[in-house]
């Protein structure tokens, strides 16, 4: 269900992560200080191109993303140069098959896009769908009926 909802836990708070990597700088105060404050405002920490939490779910129903895999562009070669994130949290979803969540860099601006997924230790490659990390009910109907 955390991963259904896109909620962030410990795989993706690894203490490299900013607020504005897991889509929550708007909760950051504008008018307030508060510890950290300087810190979170930095460029290097707001960046477009660091890797963010994205959601992402197989091209193929049948293919299953696990947890440590490697982002690649489709068709780059399966070396570190080209590694632009790593699936964060993997699980079956009953409703929607294999599902994850990610780091990947420029990721809002990504979704939609397509990319490899690729898992050298346990022989998985295969392509996946960058998509916002609310996979279930992303407008909150359910929670709110």
């Amino acid at each position: 269900m955390r991963i259904e909802k896109g909620h962030p836990a410990g795989p993706e708070l690894n203490g490299q992560t900013s607020a504005h990597d897991l889509g929550m700088g708007k909760l950051l105060s504008k008018k307030k200080e508060f510890i950290g404050r300087a810190m979170a405002a930095r460029p290097a920490l707001t960046a477009p191109t660091r890797q963010t939490l994205v959601g992402l779910r197989p091209v193929n129903p049948q293919d299953i993303i696990r947890a440590g895999s490697h982002l690649l562009p489709v068709g780059a070669p399966a070396v570190a140069a080209s590694d632009q994130g790593h699936v964060t949290s993997a699980a079956r979803s009953p409703t929607l098959g294999s599902i994850a969540l990610a780091l990947l860099e420029n990721g809002p601006a990504r979704h939609g896009e397509t990319i490899r997924v690729y898992d050298p230790l346990r022989g998985g490659d295969f392509t996946a769908i960058v998509t916002h990390p609310v996979h279930l009910d992303p407008e909150g109907h359910r929670l709110h009926a």
